[in-house]
């Protein structure tokens, strides 16, 4: 890997297609940065995503999919218009919600939720 390791967490996401998966990330803004035919590490927008082939499980139906990803970055606007199209509508449009954050839901591979939020007291409100 290129970048240099620091601490935090990130998740490991199970992907039925793995190669169709890739490009959603690239999409977001992040980069291949490591990695096999099996597992992806991707980065960008200073977080890290893991992606590896799904096993048996309720994620192999997409609408049955348990998992999401939240990215927290003060770049919510520039991602969500890198994906305007994948915006869940009506409910997941960039907005402050009642839980004090600045938040796009996006429809990710397999049915995987994606939320990019920071929080509302950090963002500039329209008066």
């Amino acid at each position: 890997m290129s970048e240099t390791a620091r601490v935090g967490a990130f998740a490991i996401v199970p992907s039925n297609d793995l190669a169709a998966a890739i490009p959603f990330w690239e999409r977001l803004g992040f980069a291949r940065a490591g990695g096999d035919a099996d597992y992806v590490i991707m980065t960008g927008w200073g977080c890290e995503v893991h992606l590896t082939r799904a096993g048996n499980g309720p994620w192999r139906v997409p609408e049955h999919n348990p998992f999401g990803v939240f990215i927290r970055t003060p770049d919510v606007e520039a991602i969500a218009a890198r994906v305007d199209d994948l915006v869940i509508r009506p409910g997941g449009l960039l907005r402050h919600r009642e839980w004090g954050m600045y938040e796009v839901g996006i429809n990710g591979p397999d049915g995987l939720l994606v939320r990019i939020g920071w929080p509302s007291e950090l963002t500039h409100r329209p008066s």
